[in-house]
């Protein structure tokens, strides 16, 4: 019961309303028609409302009934999803899946992974996280998030069981209308310091390392998307993920900067890991989750 109404009343009033007719949702729940008569005049008694117009050859719902049933089909809905969420727990499935996610991680394949994700278990709730630099890694440290799809720099933590996914190829680019994007030669120390360099910071951690750090008035960010509108805008340069910044490079808005031998070492791929506490193993969802983005980024 639902204080005084049940669902089984709620689904006689929804079955008389899709098929017609009390013998048509009679037949529908296989019972006879007097019990679906019977459920649903108990329902009207109950709530002091009339559901339906007998007067005529079929029953037709009341403007009352017309709003309870959109309300009647939520109810029902809602119950379902209840049902289905503790079925699901009791074969091993989560009752929740929250995710956090690099900002450099690739959108596209991501997104047809969670499409997917939808699609085999769709009654299980997603939360979302995009973390800066260090954010997925706390998020799951404080058991905020199941997974995360992140960067762990400078390696992968002893509580932490990684799988990478992608290598994403930083590339030293600055605006075309920068004074660095006509240089006719390699960009070296000397050069690179004069000028803005746009670094991506821990917001939280505000003393860990500088990681391919050269200018010495840095600009720092924790947006990585704030970011990229200041280097479109012509403020300084930086090393941005390869599948970011191609469009803008074809297009011409970017160029990329050719490196001398003393600045160039960070051009080396970031690791992008699917990670998860060593202790807490993500159940159904989650190792679906992470065999598809696995075999979708790796193609």
């Amino acid at each position: 019961m639902i204080g005084t109404f049940s669902l089984d009343q709620l689904r006689v009033f929804a079955a008389i309303a899709e098929t017609g007719s009390f013998s048509a949702a009679g037949r529908k729940l296989d019972r006879a028609q007097s019990a679906i008569s019977q459920s649903v005049a108990t329902l009207e008694a109950m709530q002091g409302v009339t559901l339906f117009d007998r007067s005529g050859h079929r029953p037709v719902l009341t403007d009352t009934g017309k709003v309870l049933l959109a309300q009647a089909r939520a109810v029902l809905s809602s119950a379902a999803r209840f049902e289905a969420v503790a079925a699901g727990n009791r074969e091993g499935l989560e009752a929740e899946l929250a995710i956090a996610i690099d900002p450099l991680v690739p959108s596209a394949p991501l997104i047809e992974t969670l499409r997917a994700l939808n699609e085999a278990f769709p009654h299980i709730p997603i939360s979302f996280s995009t973390e800066g630099l260090g954010g997925g890694l706390r998020r799951l440290r404080s058991r905020f998030a199941d997974l995360a799809i992140c960067l762990l720099l400078p390696t992968v933590p002893r509580d932490v069981m990684a799988i990478p996914l992608i290598q994403a190829d930083m590339v030293a680019v600055v605006a075309s209308t920068h004074p660095l994007g006509s240089l006719d030669r390699p960009a070296g120390h000397a050069d690179l310091e004069q000028y803005i360099q746009l670094v991506l910071t821990d917001p939280v951690d505000t003393d860990g390392p500088d990681y391919g750090l050269t200018s010495s008035a840095p600009w720092r960010f924790v947006d990585l998307a704030r970011r990229m509108d200041f280097l479109l805008a012509g403020l300084g340069w930086c090393r941005m993920p390869m599948h970011l910044i191609c469009g803008h490079i074809t297009n011409g808005r970017l160029v990329r900067l050719e490196l001398a031998d003393d600045v160039r070492g960070p051009d080396a791929p970031l690791t992008i890991y699917a990670a998860h506490l060593s202790d807490r193993v993500p159940g159904r969802a989650g190792r679906w989750l992470l065999d598809d983005i696995k075999r979708r980024l790796a193609t």
